[in-house]
């Protein structure tokens, strides 16, 4: 089992930057061979892919509303994912969830939530105008 935990979410002013981590623990020896994500969910609306990795770094995907701004990336040997977010806009206020595709050693980079199998509990970001 593999427990998800997401770090920096938060309130920033419009144009601000915030950076998300999601570190894994449990069977966390397994965790630099998963494809590994960021989603968001905004109130009243579906879950919506924002960014992936693959488990060699090497590739990525980047949801067209956020390209530009925002960038994901593994660090500390793979097991950590980081989400940096600059030039926030008002519309990028949700929760944002990491999450990790168990299949080992996986090419490709997915875009379904129904492509991950593990997911954190989310870390709220919110923007003002």
């Amino acid at each position: 089992q593999v427990q998800l935990d997401e770090s920096g979410g938060g309130s920033v002013q419009a144009g601000g930057s915030l950076r998300l981590s999601c570190s894994a623990s449990g069977e966390t020896y397994r965790w630099s061979r998963y494809t590994l994500g960021w989603f968001r969910q905004a109130p009243r609306k579906e879950r919506e892919f924002v960014a992936a990795i693959s488990y060699t770094g090497r590739s990525w995907d980047v949801a067209e509303s956020v390209k530009g701004r925002f960038s994901i990336s593994r660090e500390d040997d793979g097991s950590t994912v980081v989400l940096t977010m600059n030039n926030l806009k008002v519309e990028d206020t949700a929760v944002y969830y990491c999450a990790a595709d168990h299949t080992p050693a996986n090419p490709a980079v997915g875009r379904r939530p129904d492509e991950y199998d593990y997911w954190g509990q989310g870390t709220q970001v919110t923007v003002s105008s």
